[in-house]
């Protein structure tokens, strides 16, 4: 496993080495010695460009390493380069730890391309809107945070906690609408969705105190 994560570090500098270490083969071995290296070259140099070394941000994400994880992900020159759902991850990556910066400009770019590239995994497509949604709602953009929550239930979003936000921020925009009835409607949603975080359970209870002081 060491020696895999060695290749994939290392490997657009491997294949950049094999390059001229074909040109002397060809010239002092035989020529199939340098086809076999330049073969090795162009498939490092691929695999670096379009595959790139997201392979290796699975342990330092355990570690809760962010320095690592920032160092790996800057090591991507060219993310345009990458495979789709290997891009969409890496954007979706990216916003996380912009995130953990509070840089939430930097997150919400880097959320938005994320969903731009779109249909690469639902979960996933339905967490990217479900926070851009979120973002948008903080700064009051009730109309651009409602799309995106949509359809992030849409999606289907990936866990309890996660559905549970979201059906408590349609209430909250219906409640804001004086639409009681619909606000009434997610808000229920959102109680059934069954959360464990207690952070929402806590905003249920507040939002369960408030609805019943309202008519509708």
């Amino acid at each position: 496993m060491k020696f895999y994560n060695f290749l994939i570090r290392y490997r657009f500098w491997l294949g950049l080495l094999a390059i001229p270490l074909g040109i002397i083969a060809q010239l002092t071995i035989d020529i199939w010695t340098g086809i076999l290296l330049y073969s090795l070259a162009f498939i490092a140099l691929l695999s670096h460009f379009l595959i790139g070394p997201m392979r290796l941000l699975q342990k330092p994400m355990e570690d809760g390493n962010i320095e690592e994880v920032n160092k790996i992900l800057a090591s991507i020159w060219f993310p345009n380069l990458l495979l789709k759902p290997i891009r969409s991850s890496y954007y979706t990556l990216k916003a996380n730890m912009d995130m953990a910066q509070q840089n939430y400009t930097a997150a919400e770019a880097n959320l938005k391309k994320s969903v731009k590239l779109g249909g690469v995994n639902a979960e996933m497509d339905a967490a990217n809107n479900l926070q851009m949604g979120m973002m948008a709602l903080q700064r009051s953009d009730f109309k651009e945070g409602e799309k995106h929550v949509k359809a992030a239930i849409r999606m289907g979003l990936p866990d309890k906690d996660s559905a549970a936000m979201a059906y408590l921020a349609m209430s909250q925009i219906y409640l804001r609408r004086r639409e009681n009835k619909a606000a009434r409607d997610f808000f229920n949603k959102a109680k059934a969705s069954k959360p464990k975080s207690e952070e929402i359970i806590k905003q249920i209870k507040e939002m369960d105190k408030y609805l019943s002081r309202i008519p509708g």
